[in-house]
């Protein structure tokens, strides 16, 4: 079919039933794809009607997600939400029997049951394994260039564990990746400095890019390194926050840090003063790295903006064609729609209006 603009896209699309019936009229196909990769979505929006029907309500889902023309689905490690999928042979033939693939899932625990885990991917046919935040240690969404050494240290070890057995671990951007160090540089382009880029590789959170900027330079500035994204439609009208080129080499002087630290102890003191009649509740929220750090700038589990309707991919201001041709050199051998389902609907409805070359 001819190509759908995003004009002609948004004034025919307003909700999940019309995104279907677009789809029908403009003889949008249900296997096209950007980049020859399946359209694809992660399954943490969905766990709700999982639930506790388990393999009866993954089956549900997948059907559901079939019919609109999602082939691969990112899963949730067997446990919390997920725990009653734990048996890997049974998810794989519900996957086969809906035409489904799950290259890969977000894995818990793999510092104490990695093992586990990785017979759990390879029962199900994954190939990646990713995590939603190595979860490093933050204060008030700060952390310290020891601290990411230590913990790119460790995942690099995992990562190479995993990829002894076939697996590429990879880390998904929340909180910690989301943060700062305590000399105001962003965290995420430090820990590309010291991530093995073999056995640790990227999945970028399309509503974080506001924080640690546009993923169309990170995808060129480092090629190879990001395997994974998950989708959300972004309003980028307010700006991101791209790192300089020279960012991972230039410290600041004397004079700035003094800055720096006079404006944190400054936002410190705004802090502690307001939360002055809060109680212990206010204290451990404010020493607690994954609450402060989970909602920076809208990159935790969020659907692109805070609040009211999400939006979907195609009704944002994100060049999503230039974004999928910076992820061919990135390193892209998959993309998840992160998104609830009717914004899922239409997020899907748009990605096959692409035509990425």
């Amino acid at each position: 079919m001819a190509g759908v603009s995003r004009r002609e896209f948004l004034q025919h699309v307003g909700g999940a039933s019309a995104a279907l019936a677009f789809m029908m009229a403009n003889g949008i196909r249900l296997d096209a794809s950007p980049l020859g990769l399946p359209i694809g979505s992660q399954m943490w929006p969905h766990r709700a009607r999982i639930g506790t029907d388990g393999y009866d309500g993954l089956a549900a889902v997948l059907k559901d997600m079939k019919g609109i023309g999602i082939e691969s689905v990112e899963l949730v490690s067997p446990s919390g939400e997920f725990q009653s999928l734990t048996d890997g042979k049974r998810v794989r033939k519900i996957l086969d029997d809906n035409g489904i693939k799950s290259p890969s899932a977000h894995f818990r625990g793999v510092k104490t049951n990695l093992p586990t885990l990785i017979q759990w991917a390879h029962d199900i046919g994954m190939t990646h394994m990713s995590m939603a935040s190595m979860g490093g240690p933050l204060v008030n969404n700060v952390t310290t260039l020891e601290a990411v050494k230590r913990t790119c240290d460790e995942y690099n070890k995992l990562g190479a564990i995993a990829k002894k057995e076939g697996l590429q671990m990879m880390t998904h951007n929340e909180g910690f990746e989301n943060s700062r160090l305590n000399d105001g540089r962003l965290t995420y382009p430090v820990l590309l400095e010291y991530l093995d880029p073999d056995v640790m590789k990227m999945q970028f959170q399309m509503s974080s890019m506001a924080t640690v900027g546009d993923p169309i330079m990170y995808f060129t500035m480092y090629p190879g390194r990001f395997a994974s994204a998950h989708l959300q439609g972004v309003t980028t009208t307010g700006g991101m926050n791209p790192p300089r080129p020279t960012a991972l080499t230039v410290k600041p002087t004397p004079e700035q840090l003094a800055a720096q630290e006079a404006a944190r102890a400054a936002r410190a003191g705004g802090a502690g003063r307001a939360a002055g009649g809060a109680g212990t509740g206010g204290g451990a929220r404010a020493a607690g790295a994954g609450a402060a750090g989970a909602g920076a700038g809208g990159a935790g589990r969020g659907e692109g903006r805070g609040g009211g309707t999400p939006l979907a991919v195609g009704e944002d201001t994100v060049d999503w064609v230039k974004v999928f041709e910076a992820g061919k050199a990135g390193g892209l051998k998959n993309y998840f729609v992160e998104q609830d389902w009717d914004t899922t609907v239409r997020s899907v409805a748009f990605l096959k209006t692409l035509n990425v070359t």
